[in-house]
């Protein structure tokens, strides 16, 4: 299949759900659960989709198991929406080898976040990104997920990389909306640059403010639902869009609730999934699936939602 990059919109809008991997065992991919997962989200009528993202465990995938991730979700989608690649990794090798696969199965864009372990000062990362973008075939969204890689692209860097030819945008999942504000003041001058919210309790208020648009782990659920927010919030609904982001903090507040470790929020994305019966909640090594009582606790908070039938 060749390269789709074409078709991406300067600067991609909307919501890009950052899907989960659908696992039936440590190294094996849940294909049939894949396909029901790739057309249920599409369905919500979604701007694009992000694969091996954070959401999509790819850290802890086999690379073997990334590139056959990747040759299935973009063959299925077939360039019905843009399809985003994560390509972070601790070896600058193994990033462009990931951008070389995706290119080939005809993905639209990668998506970078810093090499994680060794930590970076912002001259190092700078420089990182200035000898890694050349060599990558596809465009590049750079990823901020402090969190876990414990590393920032600070606003200077990010308005620093903005000029590096191939950089089309940013995911900020900080959390942190003063650090959003200060990416926007420093791109200000640059509207086909995204700004992507990751965190989906403030996808209102950032696209609001002038998000480009949101990567949101709920829209594996129900796309829609983001898809609505995102469309009320840009045609100034507010009274939809309040009554939309309750329902989205709902599900926060449940679903990513469960559990006592931060692998939760995985944990009750993939529990739910398997209780609409779309997929597999195997997780990655090291972490586990909801044992029973969990399960339970699930089922019954997306009976309360209204995404699943009660149980007679």
């Amino acid at each position: 299949m060749e390269s789709n990059s074409n078709i991406l919109p300067r600067p991609l809008r909307g919501i890009i759900p950052p899907m989960i991997t659908p696992l039936l065992d440590r190294d094996t991919l849940d294909v049939a659960g894949l396909e029901r997962l790739i057309e249920h989200i599409l369905s919500g009528g979604v701007h694009g989709l992000f694969i091996l993202g954070t959401t999509g465990e790819a850290p802890s995938l086999s690379h073997r198991l990334r590139y056959e991730l990747i040759e299935r979700a973009c063959k299925q989608v077939n360039r019905r929406v843009p399809v985003l690649v994560g390509i972070t990794d601790t070896c600058f090798a193994e990033s462009i080898n990931m951008a070389n696969k995706a290119t080939e199965a005809g993905a639209d864009a990668v998506v970078l976040a810093p090499p994680y372990y060794f930590p970076a000062g912002q001259a190092e990362l700078l420089e990182y990104l200035e000898h890694l973008t050349p060599e990558l075939p596809l465009p590049l969204f750079l990823y901020n997920m402090p969190s876990l890689t414990k590393a920032v692209f600070e606003p200077q860097t990010v308005k620093a990389a903005a000029q590096i030819q191939g950089i089309a945008g940013i995911k900020d999942s900080s959390g942190n909306m003063a650090y959003f504000h200060r990416l926007q003041f420093v791109l200000q001058d640059r509207p086909d640059f995204s700004l992507l919210m990751g965190h989906e309790e403030l996808l209102a208020e950032a696209v609001l403010l002038g998000a480009s648009g949101s990567v949101c782990g709920g829209a594996n659920i129900l796309p829609k639902l983001y898809v609505d927010i995102y469309n009320a919030t840009c045609s100034r609904d507010l009274e939809t869009m309040e009554i939309l982001h309750k329902r989205i903090m709902q599900i926060s507040a449940s679903i990513y609730g469960v559990g006592r470790y931060h692998s939760s929020y995985l944990k009750g994305l993939k529990c739910s999934l398997s209780c609409m019966g779309i997929c597999s909640d195997f997780l990655a090594e090291p972490f586990h699936r909801f044992r029973s009582a969990e399960r339970e606790v699930i089922r019954r908070h997306l009976e309360e939602l209204g995404i699943i039938k009660k149980q007679s």
